[in-house]
């Protein structure tokens, strides 16, 4: 069962967004266009609606071998650009899309190219903690570069250190406001934000203290592939336990942590979820733990979740203020500040 939230999140720190009615006069939608890959188009046309225009056109072919072909139908010469493309599902095709994309329509001459990455694959190879191992989301962030775009829009990276491997502007938003506004709107009787790993410790004390709640964390130890959770930091007993994290896959976290803090006493659970990348194995794992709804946002296309209560929240409107502020050379901070 998935529900599906669309609406203008609420600003970072419940202050008041200064939204596209209220901007002083800019340049106007004619000089820009709004291009989508194959990705996430439903994103993109949310995102297209709120700006207040049309996805350009594009196609997008595969030759019989497999190589990606593009071709911009609209005139972009001397236009600002956004290209909006997730890397996931079928990332190294997505990938490649998105940079043959930025090459055209630096072919084409548009006046300036942002990259738009809802979700910014291969974020977790962000540092060389093996050996013999890469650095893949610098490689990505060379591409981008090397390809022609000139900045980069994205939301909830899995590390924040990744905005220094560009030499362009980035970017970054988090969908925080959306996902507390609704958590909000539940109105639970005893919340407590607890964070699946300590690696997700910050992300989840920003969502403690927006929502106005204690903070909790599972420490884990990974086994090869799968995860054990084996310590509970903090009073979980009767709480109403929010986990948040940044994308989720197969699961195994989120499920192990659950486990672990029913064990320590939680009344009910909940994971909030931001990217949800998430495969029928962690799909199959989510029904079998005791996560009572998973709630998730539209960064990437939600698979097949069959029975599995599921909110999802859009960030289309978020992006697309932030799209206006760019286009219009106008401040972004008040949607990137957490």
């Amino acid at each position: 069962m998935v529900r599906v939230h669309v609406g203008q999140p609420s600003p970072p720190g419940g202050g008041v967004v200064e939204c596209k009615a209220n901007q002083a006069p800019g340049k106007g939608v004619a000089s820009m266009k709004i291009l989508s890959g194959t990705s996430n188009r439903p994103l993109a046309e949310r995102i297209a609606a709120y700006v207040g225009m049309e996805l350009g056109a594009v196609d997008i072919n595969r030759f019989p071998d497999g190589e990606t072909f593009v071709k911009i139908r609209d005139n972009i010469r001397g236009r600002d650009v956004f290209i909006v493309q997730s890397v996931c599902k079928q990332p190294n095709e997505m990938l490649m899309e998105l940079l043959v994309m930025i090459d055209a329509a630096r072919r084409a001459s548009a006046r300036r190219i942002t990259a738009v990455l809802p979700y910014f694959g291969y974020a977790r190879q962000d540092r060389k903690d093996q050996p013999r191992v890469p650095i893949t989301a610098k490689l990505v962030a060379n591409l981008l570069v090397a390809a022609g775009a000139n900045r980069m829009l994205t939301v909830d990276l899995h590390a924040q250190q990744i905005q220094g491997f560009f030499d362009i502007p980035v970017d970054h938003l988090y969908a925080s406001p959306a996902i507390v506004k609704y958590l909000r709107e539940l109105e639970l009787g005893n919340p407590l934000v607890v964070s699946p790993d300590t690696g997700g410790v910050k992300a989840a004390y920003a969502y403690s203290k927006m929502l106005g709640t204690g903070l909790a964390i599972v420490a884990k130890q990974r086994i090869g592939l799968d995860v054990e959770a084996f310590s509970v930091v903090g009073d979980v007993k009767g709480k109403d336990v929010i986990m948040v994290d940044d994308m989720a896959t197969t699961c195994g976290t989120l499920c192990a942590a659950a486990n672990l803090l029913v064990e320590h006493g939680a009344s009910s659970i909940r994971a909030a979820v931001t990217h949800a990348t998430v495969t029928p194995q962690g799909v199959e794992r989510l029904r079998q733990s005791p996560v009572k709804e998973l709630v998730v946002t539209d960064t990437v296309p939600l698979g097949e979740t069959g029975n599995l209560p599921v909110t999802v929240l859009s960030v289309g409107d978020l992006l697309g203020e932030a799209v206006l502020r760019i286009h219009n050379d106008q401040s972004v901070s008040s949607l990137f500040n957490p």
